[in-house]
């Protein structure tokens, strides 16, 4: 279970008051606009405390059905695949095998919180922060969850992970169809930022936009089939497919 604001200052009382502590969440939960509760909120500013390790967990000591926190490095990546839930929609699910100095373990990241983790490579080093853990087909699986935040450190720490995307812009102009729920990531210099994921009806076509950071609030005041027009759209190539990605550069309005 993921513990409440008030588990969660036990593990900082000793470095800041109780009105301290409600005054951040506070301040931390408006500036996010009203993204997360305040329990997610307490959450992150823990972590960042670096009081988060109570649950910091060797692979080797792993166990099933429990939440964790773990520290490894990617050894080994398997292809996406992609299945039809039981209600007729598709689905997709990811796969790395996940090492650590005492062992080995799954780690399995389902439908869109794969957009994190796309630039992951063998090699990478990841927290992954109160994880889910159940026995798999092939061994131990440590899964990202509703409660479970990605930190991500590349190799290459001159890279930013949200900056991947090429230069050339374009723009998008259609119905918002679909909303879905916002994620918090870690970026390698220890801040945490957000991503989502919305749908367009642009013509006769739907499309995927992946936003990050500021778009992710703006995008949070347009209502499901509102006709919103989006400038500074970048768009990359991945395995022969177009991503399109929204960021702090993006302009998103509401047309008409």
């Amino acid at each position: 279970m993921q513990k409440t604001k008030t588990q969660l200052y036990e593990l900082v009382k000793d470095l800041k008051t109780i009105d301290e502590f409600e005054h951040d969440v506070c301040k931390k939960t408006e500036e996010f606009g009203g993204l997360f509760d305040e329990d997610i909120v307490a959450l992150l500013l823990v972590d960042k405390l670096g009081r988060n390790n109570q649950s910091l967990t060797n692979i080797a000591d792993v166990k099933a059905d429990l939440e964790c926190t773990v520290v490894g490095t990617i050894s080994m990546l398997y292809p996406e695949k992609t299945f039809k839930r039981k209600n007729g929609s598709a689905g997709k699910v990811a796969n790395f095998d996940l090492r650590d100095d005492s062992g080995i373990c799954r780690l399995v990241v389902w439908n869109d919180d794969i957009e994190q983790v796309k630039q992951l490579k063998q090699g990478t080093k990841v927290k992954i922060i109160n994880g889910y853990t159940k026995q798999g087909f092939s061994g131990l699986e440590i899964h990202l969850g509703r409660w479970g935040l990605l930190e991500i450190e590349p190799k290459d720490e001159t890279k930013n992970p949200i900056c991947t995307v090429s230069e050339s812009s374009d723009r998008i102009t259609g119905v918002l169809l679909k909303k879905e729920p916002t994620r918090a990531f870690f970026r390698d210099n220890g801040e945490f930022g957000f991503v989502t994921t919305i749908t367009i009806q642009d013509g006769m076509q739907e499309k995927k936009l992946t936003l990050w950071g500021q778009s992710v609030k703006e995008i949070q005041q347009f209502k499901i089939n509102d006709m919103v027009d989006i400038t500074g759209v970048n768009s990359k190539q991945v395995n022969g497919k177009t991503e399109i990605h929204v960021n702090d550069n993006s302009i998103i309005k509401l047309c008409g």
